[in-house]
């Protein structure tokens, strides 16, 4: 299932729904099928992704500090997509529409 994030101010963001829960968890905010940030919960939000965003990418850095090789144990090399890079879009979309001064909403 797609989650779709729009403001009148943006164009749309789409998620996975893991995705989006998770990043609607960090926020505060319960998933649903549809959904409102408000211009006045932007600030919140960004800080709470920030923060997020912070503890995932230092415990990434713990994580390859202690894998000197930089494989999984199948002897592949690689790295999942970060927080932050799923998360960044969301952010310009919510600074944008609280610049705008227009709410975001979602939708399944």
């Amino acid at each position: 299932m797609l989650y779709e994030f729009k403001s009148r101010a943006t164009g749309s963001v789409f998620m996975m729904q893991s995705v989006a829960e998770h990043i609607l968890h960090i926020i505060g905010k319960s998933p649903g099928k549809t959904g409102i940030i408000t211009v006045d919960q932007v600030p919140g939000a960004v800080a709470a992704l920030r923060k997020a965003i912070e503890e995932s990418e230092s415990r990434q850095e713990d994580t390859r500090e202690t894998d000197d090789r930089g494989e999984s144990e199948d002897g592949e090399t690689g790295s999942a997509v970060s927080l932050a890079q799923r998360a960044y879009p969301f952010i310009e979309l919510i600074e944008a529409a609280r610049q705008a001064g227009k709410d975001v909403t979602w939708g399944v």
